[in-house]
């Protein structure tokens, strides 16, 4: 009998505890949780932790800060303040394009953000084909003469990328500084990855992991903040930014083989003034991951390069964790809101928070004409059921929706806005690249350049299907239906 009583006061006892430690879960979430968060993202996390406490608390507890480590935060403060500080040339070239009055406030947003200047006097060529791009940049790395800066998201050797690779110790062995950075979570998931470092190795390439998650070596961070950005940089003359990595087009994954997924990029090849401030972003992530500053020379603060002859202007929008808010969706909405006539967003992963929607919704209601590139396949399930329980909105809204068509993945990440603006890099348009990845664009106001995206557009346009409202409406309830549960998953930040 006493042991019967017993085993019930110890099942009370731990049944009471359970209740105690649930609540607190509960209401802890509910003070720490909203602290500094966008609504949705707060709703998101508290949903996560009502209905799975002490999972969701354990998972917030692993990756529930948006920002990185103080430190990180604290050099990215130091080098914009550098950034803003650089001599610049406040003429424009006598060529220069004139700049709409609606953009001027963006250009002086995009400076207090970033601390970057527009500058004039630049050129710009888009490359949309895969080969010719990793060709253009291997060609530019073969008449280096100083130094080449390489920074990519994923940067893995296979025989694709062979060539790119060879240039870069052909650099090596004529004297030439290559330094290299490749997010470490990215790259090391790909399947050539010893095999990328241990080329690195061997040529003499001064390396580093950017955002290195190695807990037993002191370097931890949320694990899935990551650098997204995607650039290079050869003797401070010429640069390249936009969406593609250095790998195969399959990316050598066996699934994406099997489905015959073949990535469509599209990239920017710079020379001008600007070529400077790209290599500002290399330079801080350089400085992020080795604590040191690179010389003057290398940073151009001083001898900027001359303009060239072109009639290009330019700023580049850094964006991410490191920075207080998110820049590059300032810089979108305030895009949004400044179109008088056309906005065509090409985006992978279109997955927008309310202020984004809503300036969408703003847009088309004031005339402006409204189209959106997204891909007819995804190779990321969670990210495309999200993306997809967007359209009825969008498509109500007025919206024009095209869908690049399988095996393609477009994973091209640009946004053009009326006849002279236009913004490229490899930021997407979703909550990830606008909160937890450091990302990398180049604003651009230029008719020329805007013709050149707008004959990508219609090349995206002759092989794309427009999705109709009444098309979308006979969708399977159980497709929607996880659409919606995917959209739920996509505010955790």
């Amino acid at each position: 009998m006493e042991n019967s009583l017993s085993s019930w006061q110890t099942v009370f006892g731990l049944g009471a505890l359970a209740v105690a430690v649930d609540l607190a879960i509960r209401v802890a979430a509910l003070v720490i949780i909203p602290r500094n968060r966008l609504p949705t993202a707060a709703m998101a996390w508290l949903l996560a932790v009502f209905f799975v406490p002490l999972i969701g608390a354990l998972v917030f507890l692993l990756i529930g800060s948006p920002k990185l480590p103080k430190e990180r935060r604290r050099k990215q403060a130091e080098m914009t303040r550098l950034a803003a500080q650089q001599p610049r040339d406040a003429r424009s070239p006598e060529n220069a394009e004139a700049i709409p009055d609606w953009l001027t406030p963006v250009i002086t947003l995009t400076e207090n953000l970033t601390g970057f200047p527009w500058v004039g006097g630049n050129d710009a060529e888009l490359i949309g084909d895969y080969n010719a791009s990793l060709k253009a940049m291997s060609a530019e790395i073969d008449v280096a003469s100083s130094w080449v800066h390489v920074e990519f998201y994923i940067l893995s050797l296979d025989q694709t990328t062979k060539p790119f690779f060879d240039s870069l110790e052909a650099a090596v062995h004529r004297g030439v500084t290559v330094r290299v950075l490749l997010d470490h979570w990215a790259s090391s998931h790909c399947r050539d990855y010893k095999a990328t470092v241990a080329r690195l190795t061997s040529m003499g390439a001064d390396f580093r992991l950017m955002l290195p998650v190695q807990p037993l070596k002191g370097r931890y961070q949320r694990l899935d903040l990551r650098n997204h950005r995607k650039l290079l940089v050869v003797d401070g003359t010429v640069a390249f930014l936009g969406s593609q990595n250095v790998i195969d087009r399959s990316y050598n994954k066996k699934s994406n083989i099997k489905r015959g997924l073949q990535w469509q990029e599209l990239m920017c090849r710079i020379v001008g003034p600007v070529v400077a401030s790209i290599d500002f972003v290399f330079s801080t992530d350089w400085y992020m991951e080795t604590g040191d500053r690179l010389e003057p020379a290398h940073l151009h603060a001083a001898h900027p390069p001359p303009a060239s002859d072109g009639t290009i202007g330019c700023q580049l929008v850094p964006s991410g964790p490191g920075f207080p808010i998110e820049n590059n969706l300032q810089v979108f909405l305030s895009l949004l809101y400044g179109a008088r006539e056309r906005i065509i967003i090409t985006s992978p992963y279109f997955v927008p928070d309310d202020s984004m929607l809503r300036g969408l919704m703003a847009a088309t209601g004031r005339g402006v004409h409204v189209e959106l590139f997204v891909s007819e396949i995804g190779d990321q399930a969670l990210v495309w059921h999200a993306q997809r329980s967007y359209y009825e909105a969008l498509l109500r809204t007025g919206v024009e929706i095209f869908r690049y068509p399988g095996p393609a993945i477009l994973h091209a990440k640009h946004f053009s806005v009326d006849d002279c603006v236009a913004l490229i890099g490899s930021s997407n348009m979703d909550m990830r690249s606008f909160g937890l990845n450091s990302e990398v664009s180049l604003l651009v106001c230029s008719r020329s350049f805007v013709a050149q995206m707008r004959a990508v557009e219609r090349d995206y346009r002759a092989i794309s299907k427009q999705l109709t409202l009444t098309e979308w409406l006979q969708e399977p309830r159980r497709a929607t239906t996880l659409d919606g549960l995917a959209r739920l998953t996509s505010a955790l930040q």
